[in-house]
C-alpha cells in the first residue's frame, strides 16, 4: 500500500492549469451572492462589499492542490465530486433543500412501482384494483387529483436515488442546481461521505487516504510542499479568501493595510470560525452587553413614553428658512412614512410661528398616500405651498453656492466645530424630529413586535432635550476616553461630500445625539466585556446602521418602512431626512453572525502593506484593488474614528489609521509600481513550486496590458486563465459592461534570461493557442458524449486563448531588447497599444478563428468582419439557450466590435439576445453603421424585403448591385443564408433564408 511521500508531487502541474468547470463555478458563485444577508461572512459587516464568493475561493484552492493524473476526464469528475457539483452531490443538496417535491419527481421519471416510495391521503381506503394504485410514473399528480408525499417507510437513501434520477432529466446544470442548497449550507460530513472512496482510489498511487477536506488538504500539501499548505492574501479585505482556505484545512495568512479589513478577517477566523465552546462565550457576552445597555436606557427614560411604549425608530428631517416668506420649511423628499400602514406626514401651517406642524396619520386613502409621494424637495429645489401659492427655491441657493477664485464650487454653510453635535441657531440647515415609530408595551420583548407611527408630542421633545443634555455634558469626556469619535474628516474623493453638503468637519458630526448616546453606552459596556473584539465588530455595525446618513426606506419590511445602512452603497451620501434606531430598533438579527467552526489550523492576521509579507505562503490568492471604484481607505475612516482608541488586545498591534499615503489605488504609474512591488514580494515569499492566483475585473484589453505587465515584472509566468461570470439581473446602465472576474494562475518564471522579438513570439503564441484550445475541445467532446453537457463554453475557450498567449509571453525576460520590468513601469500614453495589447489581441483572433460556429464553413468564417462574426457566434450560442450578457460583451471585445448594443434586442444581464432579422430598423442598416455595409447587413435587408413580399428577383438584383464582388463571394453568401436558415428562431425568417439561398444557388454566372 502506497504511503504519502513528502514532496513527491513537488513539480506536478496543478489541475487548475488544465481543467476548471468555470460555468458551474459561475452559477454557484452567483447563487452565493444572491443569498445577500444569508452569506456566511455578511454578518460581520455588510458595509464591506468586495468579498469574493467562498465557493470560488474553494474551487481555486482545491484546483491548485490537486494534480493532473493524465486522465483529464477522470480528474474533472473527482474535482466535481469534491465541489458537490456531480449528480449525487446535487441530489444530496436537493434533498436538504426539499424544493423538488414527490409530485415533481413522479412527473419526470419512469417508475413502475411508485407506491413503494410515495403515498397520498385516502390511499388506504381504495380498493386494490383502483386505477390510482396501478399508476406508473411518469404521471401528473395534480391532474390525478392527489397530493403526493413520501411514504413514511421510504428511506433517505431511496429518496436520494429518485431525486438523482429526477435531476438527471433537466438539461442544464443551472436547472439542476436551482433546486439545491449551496454546498456550504449542507452538513459537510454527510454531503461528502460517499465521495472519499472514489477520491482515495483516484489518488491511490500517492497514498491518499482522506475522510475529510482537512485530511485531503494536509496530505496533498505534504505531497507538494512537505507540510500542510499555507494560503496567503496580502489584500485580505473582508476576509473571504483566508477564511475559506482555513475552512478547507489550510493554514491561512491574511494581511491588509486597513485595520477595518483586518478586524473583519479576524472576526471571520475567530468568531464565525470559532469552536462551539468559544462561540457560546461570545453569544453570552452579546446577551450581557445588550441587557446592560437596555437597563441603562430604561433608567435614563429616553426611549419610553408615558404609557410604556418604546421607540423603535425616530425620523428626522432638515428644516430651513425660505428666503421669500421667512417660514421654516421641513425638507422632505416624500411625506410617505409607511405604505403598509398608510402612514404619512401632513404639513399644517402654523402662521403664528411661521412654520409647519407635522401631523402623522395612518390608514389614509390610496389617493392621499399617492399624493404624499410628493414632498417639499423636488429636482434639487425646496418646493412648498402656502396660502394657495407655490414657492420654489433651489437648494444651492439656500446653501449659498458660489464659484471661488480656484474655480471650485464653495458655499456659505458654517463649518461645524469639534464639540458641535446639533446645528446652531443660525445655521442654514436646522434639524427636527417629525415622526416616531413606537413598539407597543406588551410586544417590546416579543419576537413579533407590534408597531405604529405617531406625531411628535411635547413629551417626546422633552426626551429629546434630555438626550441632548446628556451628550452635551459628557461629549468632551467621552471623546477624551475614546468612547466617541473626535477625529477630523480628512478631505478626499468620498469624504469631501459631507463637508461640502452639510458643513460637517468631524466624524461624530455624522451622528445625532441619540446615536452618539447609544455608541457611547455600547462601547463602555463592550470595553468591560471579555469578548471585546466581538464588541468592536458590533460597534462598527452600529455605526453603519445608525447615523445621520441612514435614510428611511419606505420599502423596508414589506412596505412597513425602516432605516437603511450608511453603506447600502459605497459612499457618504447625505439625506434631507433620515432615521435613528433605538436600542430595541436594532432587533435580534442585527448582530447575528453565522457559525462555521474552522478545523485546527494556524490563522494569522497582520496589519501591514502588501509589499511587506511576514510569512512564506505556498499559495497566494489575491483580489487586488485594480481601478477600484470604492475608496475603502477613505470610507473606512467612518469606522476607524470610533474604534481607534484603546482597541482590544487582539487588535492592539494594528495601526488604527487608514494610512492613505501607503494605499495602492487607481490605475496609473504609481499604481503599477506599487503592484509590482507587492507581487514581487509575494513571489519572493513563495516556494519555487508555489502558485499565485490573481482575480481581477475583466473590463478591456487595457486591464490585461496593465495586469500582465505587473505580474511579468514581478517575475511571474501565466499558466492558466479562467472567466467567472458574476453578473446580477440589474444593469448599471443600458449597454454598460457587466462585470465578470478573470482568474489568472501564475507560477514563478524559470530562472535565467530569455529574450524574444515580436516576430518570433507571435507564431509561438498561435501554436500554443491552437494546442490549448484543441485539447479543451477534445475534453469537451468526451464529457458531452457521456454527460450531455460540455465542460467549457466559448467564453472559456476564448479565455484559454488569452492564457496561452500570456504563458508564452511571460516566459521572456526581454522583449525587443526591453527589460520587462522597465516595460511594465514606464509611463503610458493615452491610447497607446503595447506589445502586450497586440499579442493578446492576436491570441484572441487565433482563438476565435478556431471557434467556427456549427454549420458555417471555416472559409466563410475566416472572411467575415468582426461584427459579422459576433452576430453569427452569438446566434449559434443562443440556440443552446445561452442568454448571459457577459458572453455578448466578451465576444464583442474579442471581435473588436465598436458598439455591440446596436445589434442587441435585449441587454438584460441574464436574458440578453440579439436583434432578430425582423427587428432591425432601416437606420440600423445604413452604410454609416457597423453592420449595414457588410455582407450580413445586405442579407438582412434582403430577407426583410422578401418578408415584405418583394419579388425574389428584385431582391437578388439589389444584392448584386450592392456587392461589387458578388460573384466572388456568392458561395459565402449562400453559406451564411444556410446558417440563418438553421439558426434563426422565427420560422418566417428561416423560410425566407431558404428561398434567398436557393435563388443564389440557382444563379447562372452572368444572368438570372
Amino acid at each position: 500500500m502506497n504511503e504519502v511521500t513528502p514532496v513527491s508531487l513537488k513539480d506536478a502541474p496543478a489541475l487548475i492549469q488544465a481543467v476548471f468547470p468555470a460555468q458551474k463555478v459561475s452559477f454557484e458563485a452567483q447563487s452565493e451572492r444572491k443569498a445577500v444577508a444569508a452569506q456566511t461572512l455578511t454578518g460581520l459587516g455588510s458595509y464591506w462589499k468586495g468579498r469574493k464568493p467562498l465557493i470560488l475561493v474553494r474551487a481555486i484552492v482545491l484546483g491548485s492542490l490537486l494534480p493532473q493524473t493524465g486522465d483529464s476526464e477522470k480528474d474533472l469528475e473527482i474535482f466535481e465530486k469534491l465541489m458537490a457539483f456531480d449528480d449525487h452531490g446535487l441530489a444530496r443538496r436537493a434533498f436538504v433543500q426539499n424544493d423538488l417535491k414527490p409530485k415533481h419527481i413522479a412527473s419526470r421519471i419512469s417508475l413502475s412501482n411508485p407506491w413503494d416510495y410515495f403515498t397520498f391521503t385516502g390511499r388506504d381506503d381504495l380498493d386494490a384494483d383502483d386505477r390510482l394504485l396501478n399508476l406508473e410514473c411518469p404521471f401528473d399528480a395534480d391532474e390525478e387529483g392527489i397530493s403526493l408525499r413520501w411514504d413514511r417507510d421510504t428511506s433517505d437513501e431511496a429518496k436520494l436515488q429518485l431525486i438523482e434520477r429526477a435531476l438527471a432529466t433537466f438539461a442544464t446544470y443551472e436547472e439542476k442546481a436551482s433546486f439545491c442548497k449551496r454546498p456550504e449550507e449542507v452538513d459537510q460530513a454527510w454531503l461528502y461521505a460517499p465521495v472519499w472512496p472514489a477520491v482515495n482510489d483516484h489518488y491511490a498511487q500517492w497514498g491518499i487516504k482522506a475522510r475529510s477536506f482537512p485530511e485531503l488538504v494536509e496530505q496533498m500539501g505534504v505531497l507538494r510542499f512537505g507540510h500542510r499548505p499555507r494560503v496567503g492574501d496580502a489584500f485580505s479585505g473582508g476576509g473571504s479568501i483566508p477564511f475559506e482556505a482555513a475552512r478547507m484545512g489550510c493554514d491561512a495568512y491574511a494581511a491588509d493595510l486597513n485595520p477595518i479589513a483586518c478586524m473583519l478577517t479576524w472576526g471571520a477566523m475567530n468568531i464565525i470560525g470559532a469552536p462551539k465552546k468559544r462561540r457560546a462565550m461570545f453569544e453570552d457576552a452579546q446577551k450581557a452587553v445588550t441587557e446592560k445597555v437596555d437597563r441603562e436606557l430604561i433608567e435614563l427614560g429616553v426611549e419610553h413614553d408615558e404609557k410604556g411604549n418604546r421607540g423603535k425608530a425616530y425620523l428626522y428631517c432638515l428644516e430651513t428658512r425660505c428666503p421669500e416668506t421667512g417660514w421654516m420649511v421641513p425638507m422632505l423628499p416624500s411625506r410617505v412614512i409607511s405604505p403598509k400602514l398608510g402612514a404619512i406626514a401632513r404639513l399644517k401651517p402654523d402662521h403664528a410661528n411661521k412654520r409647519f406642524e407635522i401631523e402623522v396619520v395612518s390608514n389614509v386613502s390610496a389617493k392621499e398616500l399617492k399624493s404624499a409621494d410628493k414632498g417639499t424637495i423636488d429636482d434639487g429645489s425646496l418646493v412648498y405651498e402656502l396660502d394657495g401659492r407655490t414657492y420654489r427655491t433651489p437648494v444651492k441657493t439656500l446653501r449659498g453656492d458660489y464659484r471661488g477664485p480656484d474655480g471650485a464650487t464653495h458655499n456659505r454653510l458654517r463649518r461645524w466645530e469639534k464639540l458641535d453635535f446639533v446645528p446652531r441657531e443660525n445655521d442654514i440647515f436646522q434639524e427636527r424630529l417629525y415622526a416616531i415609530q413606537w413598539i407597543t408595551t406588551n410586544s417590546i420583548y416579543e419576537p413579533r413586535q407590534i408597531t405604529y407611527f405617531s406625531s411628535v408630542t411635547e413629551a417626546d421633545l422633552e426626551r429629546e432635550r434630555t438626550v441632548e443634555k446628556i451628550v452635551s455634558e459628557n461629549l468632551a469626556a467621552w471623546q477624551a476616553e475614546g468612547l466617541v469619535a473626535d477625529m477630523a474628516i480628512e478631505p478626499g474623493y468620498n469624504t469631501n461630500q459631507p463637508i461640502r453638503e452639510r458643513g460637517w468637519t468631524h466624524w461624530h458630526h455624522l451622528f445625532n445625539p441619540r446615536q452618539i448616546l447609544l455608541q457611547a453606552l455600547a462601547q463602555t459596556a463592550w470595553r468591560e466585556s471579555e469578548a471585546a473584539p466581538l464588541g468592536w465588530l458590533n460597534l462598527a455595525k452600529m455605526a453603519d446602521f445608525n447615523s445621520r446618513l441612514c435614510r428611511w426606506a419606505t420599502s423596508q419590511g414589506g412596505g412597513l418602512g425602516g432605516p437603511k445602512g450608511v453603506f447600502s452603497n459605497q459612499a457618504l451620501n447625505t439625506f434631507y431626512n433620515y432615521a435613528t434606531r433605538s436600542w430595541s430598533g436594532f432587533g435580534s438579527g442585527s448582530f447575528k453572525m453565522a457559525s462555521s467552526p474552522l478545523p485546527d489550523v494556524e490563522c494569522e492576521v497582520v496589519s501591514g502593506p502588501a509589499d511587506e509579507p511576514t510569512r512564506v505562503c505556498d499559495y497566494w490568492v489575491t483580489d487586488p484593488p485594480y481601478a477600484d471604484a470604492v475608496n475603502y481607505h477613505e470610507i473606512t475612516e467612518f469606522f476607524i474614528a470610533w474604534l481607534r482608541r484603546n482597541p482590544p488586545a487582539e487588535f492592539n498591534d494594528w495601526v488604527w489609521d487608514s494610512r492613505r499615503a501607503l494605499v495602492i489605488k487607481g490605475a496609473g504609474d504609481d499604481f503599477r509600481r506599487g503592484m509590482v512591488n507587492a507581487y514581487r514580494a509575494m513571489a519572493q515569499n513563495m516556494p519555487d513550486n508555489g502558485m499565485q492566483c490573481v482575480m481581477f475585473t475583466h473590463q478591456d484589453t487595457g486591464v490585461w496590458s496593465d495586469m500582465v505587465g505587473i505580474f511579468w515584472a514581478a517575475g511571474l509566468q501565466v499558466v492558466a486563465a479562467w472567466y467567472i461570470a458574476t453578473e446580477t439581473t440589474s444593469e448599471l446602465k443600458k449597454g454598460g459592461y457587466v462585470q465578470g472576474t478573470v482568474i489568472l494562475m501564475l507560477r514563478k518564471r524559470p530562472a535565467g534570461e530569455r529574450s524574444g522579438f515580436k516576430q518570433r513570439i507571435l507564431p509561438a503564441v498561435r501554436t500554443e493557442v491552437e494546442r490549448q484550445i484543441e485539447s479543451m475541445m477534445h475534453l469537451n467532446n468526451e464529457v458531452k458524449d457521456k454527460l450531455g453537457e460540455p465542460v467549457f463554453n466559448d467564453s472559456d475557450l476564448q479565455m484559454a486563448g488569452y492564457a496561452a498567449a500570456l504563458k508564452v509571453l511571460t516566459a521572456y525576460t526581454h522583449i525587443g531588447g526591453d527589460d520587462v520590468t522597465s516595460f511594465a513601469l514606464r509611463p503610458r500614453q493615452r491610447g497607446e497599444e503595447t506589445v502586450v495589447d497586440e499579442i493578446v489581441q492576436q491570441a484572441a483572433e487565433a482563438a476565435n478563428s478556431l471557434l467556427v460556429p456549427e454549420g458555417l464553413e471555416a472559409e466563410t468564417w475566416s472572411r467575415l468582419t468582426g461584427i459579422q462574426r459576433f452576430y453569427f457566434r452569438m446566434m449559434d450560442m443562443e440556440t443552446t439557450g445561452a442568454s448571459k450578457l457577459d458572453n455578448y460583451q466578451n465576444f464583442a471585445k474579442a471581435f473588436r466590435v465598436a458598439d455591440y448594443a446596436k445589434v442587441m434586442g435585449n441587454m438584460a444581464a441574464n436574458s440578453a439576445r440579439l436583434k432578430r432579422v425582423t427587428e432591425f430598423a432601416s437606420r440600423d442598416l445604413t452604410d454609416s453603421t457597423e453592420i449595414g455595409p457588410t455582407w450580413l447587413g445586405r442579407l438582412i435587408i434582403g430577407l426583410q424585403q422578401l418578408l415584405a413580399e418583394t419579388e425574389p428577383t428584385v431582391v437578388v438584383g439589389q444584392i448584386q448591385e450592392d456587392l461589387p464582388d458578388f460573384l466572388e463571394i456568392r458561395r459565402q453568401l449562400i453559406d451564411m443564408l444556410s446558417f440563418i436558415e438553421r439558426k434563426a428562431p422565427e420560422k418566417e425568417v428561416r423560410d425566407a433564408a431558404e428561398v434567398l439561398g436557393g435563388r443564389l444557388k440557382n444563379l447562372r454566372a452572368f444572368s438570372q
